[in-house]
């Protein structure tokens, strides 16, 4: 594992939010449209149109993946929607981090009692296949949550021994 660089992608979890916005918009344009037959009143047809769009665009943030590109020593992660539109999320410069361990292993337990702790979760959805959480404790006081594979972890092992720990 000589390699520069490694690329991973995970499925992370739905956004809620999101989600439960979209249902309720999907609703309001069905009880407009209902209402607009009943009533025979355009404004209503017209409200069922900005709510579908409203809908529409609400679906375009409920399916998120995450992407990790380890280069050398850096760690970027992006975030990418509906498979069709990217944004980088994170960028880490792994000098700066104090300790990249399994999740609820000992060593990431000292770091956890940390008051003020800044939590992101950049993690797949669920127990996926293959795949192992870990904690990274940044500068700052933040934790990052990762899934990877075992590529992954041999890449982090050869290029960042000094902060990597297995257990």
């Amino acid at each position: 594992m000589d390699k520069g660089y490694y690329e991973f992608m995970v499925e992370g979890k739905p956004n809620k939010g999101a989600k439960f916005f979209k249902e309720a918009l999907i609703v309001l344009v069905v009880l407009s449209l209902v209402a607009s037959f009943l009533i025979g009143s355009f404004l209503l047809i017209l409200a069922a149109v900005i709510f579908g769009f409203g809908a529409f665009m609400c679906s375009k943030f409920t399916d998120v993946e995450y992407e990790y590109l380890f280069l050398e020593k850096e760690l970027s992660v992006d975030k990418i929607y509906n498979k069709e539109r990217r944004k980088h999320a994170e960028t880490f410069n792994m000098e700066k981090v104090q300790i990249f361990a399994p999740e609820k292993s000992s060593k990431s337990e000292r770091y956890s009692n940390v008051k003020d702790l800044k939590v992101r979760d950049y993690s797949a959805y669920g127990d996926a296949e293959g795949l192992k959480k870990f904690e990274m404790y940044y500068e700052g006081g933040r934790k990052i949550i990762f899934s990877l594979d075992d590529e992954m972890i041999k890449a982090f092992k050869s290029k960042c021994p000094r902060v990597f720990s297995e257990y």
